[in-house]
């Protein structure tokens, strides 16, 4: 998995499971994450651009001491 797809996996489950709709349409969160996935791999530049705002913190993969 290239490095800009592992970021638009992770940006893809956080967006997913933030949806408001998620408790009452488990199936649908799970079809967006994969849609998310899926538009940000399509375009790598644009998902990085998302890495380091509120969307996602660019330490997300850093381990916690």
């Amino acid at each position: 998995m290239t490095e800009e797809n592992k970021w638009a996996k992770v940006i893809a489950e956080r967006l997913s499971d933030e949806w408001d709709g998620k408790s009452d349409f488990p199936e649908d969160a799970e079809l967006l994450k994969d849609v998310l996935f899926l538009a940000l791999s399509a375009v790598p530049d644009k998902c990085m651009q998302l890495v380091g705002t509120g969307i996602i913190e660019e330490s997300y993969f850093e381990t916690i001491d």
